[in-house]
């Protein structure tokens, strides 16, 4: 329980390889100050994984997503697993502060509140490269320079660190679950299913808020593998083609609202910084602001191609809104 309300905590997984980190992830949640009602595992078209889990973690409530591969449909198999009031989801390779429940539970006092998502720091296996902007740590699924520095209202949550209420996917007013055609597809991991989860939710429900809350932190891991200037091009890439697939289904005003605000002030100011950095001696200000020209560029370009040749880069089912998810009763 954490305050009055139940919380069932989804963490998804799909490869042994993680099988630590999952560990990991689950000790967190069992380590909270306000303890969840329930974890849930969600695993991912991984039977050997669904198998050691359930013989490895006690405590803890295993499902398998039996629909569309990918992250998207595994998170909705956890949603239809959980009995909680409130379902939040943390990474298999993330770890949760203790208070981190406690922090998310305080913003659903208020009534209007429907989403509450805290900060996502990432845990640099190799250390930050000097030149990775803090601008641009949403590309490693990170919560990024510009976001608000105080409990605020905001469009969407960050993916390993979100929660909703239960209602949200349960009853008349549902707005249906995680839309299976935006998550990974093939080899090119086009994302932002959980953005446009919270448009859908914004559209549905204007009068409701999704709260960002940055004293909810949990420790995301960062591999040497995602510091580099390949993994980064590619992630902008495919950013733009998310949000191509999201504005395809939800229109482009909603689709690009934030990021309209982060191009005009937030990157700017990056720029400006890094370059200023350069001026003063200090080492990785002309490359940080490089980078950030890069990957807004970089970005903008999926975008456009996404826009253009949609039946292309987007699979058909992210034209489709996804069907209800009913948690169990």
């Amino acid at each position: 329980m954490a305050g009055n309300l139940r919380f069932s905590v989804v963490v998804c997984a799909y490869t042994e390889r993680r099988w630590d980190d999952l560990v990991a992830a689950v000790a967190s949640l069992k380590a909270q100050t306000e303890p969840p009602h329930e974890i849930i595992l969600s695993i991912d078209h991984n039977p050997a994984l669904y198998a050691r889990a359930v013989a490895e973690l006690p405590g803890t409530v295993c499902v398998e997503n039996l629909g569309t591969q990918g992250l998207s449909d595994a998170r909705n198999a956890g949603l239809a697993a959980a009995t909680g009031d409130v379902i939040a989801f943390l990474d298999d390779d993330a770890v949760a502060e203790p208070g981190w429940l406690a922090v998310l539970a305080g913003g659903y006092a208020d009534l209007r509140v429907v989403g509450v998502g805290g900060f996502a720091e990432p845990a640099w296996e190799a250390g930050r490269p000097a030149w990775f902007p803090r601008e641009f740590d949403w590309v490693v699924g990170c919560t990024y320079l510009g976001m608000p520095e105080a409990a605020a209202p905001v469009r969407n949550m960050v993916g390993c660190n979100m929660s909703f209420r239960r209602e949200l996917f349960d009853g008349p007013e549902a707005v249906g679950g995680f839309n299976p055609g935006i998550g990974r597809l093939g080899t090119r991991p086009v994302g932002c299913e959980e953005t446009e989860l919270c448009i859908r939710v914004h559209q549905a429900h204007p009068e409701a808020l999704i709260l960002f809350d940055p004293r909810g932190v949990v420790h995301h891991k960062v591999p040497a593998s995602r510091g580099t200037w390949g993994y980064f091009r590619s992630r902008c890439y495919a950013e733009g083609l998310s949000k191509a697939a999201v504005s395809a289904l939800v229109g482009s005003g909603q689709a690009l609202e934030a990021e309209r605000s982060y191009t005009t002030r937030t990157l700017p100011r990056g720029v400006v910084a890094g370059l200023a950095d350069a001026a003063r001696g200090r080492p990785g200000g002309p490359r940080r602001a490089g980078a950030i020209v890069a990957g807004v560029s970089i970005t903008a370009f999926g975008y456009a191609l996404g826009r253009l040749a949609p039946r292309r880069f987007i699979g058909p089912a992210a034209r489709r809104r996804p069907s209800p998810v009913v948690p169990a009763p």
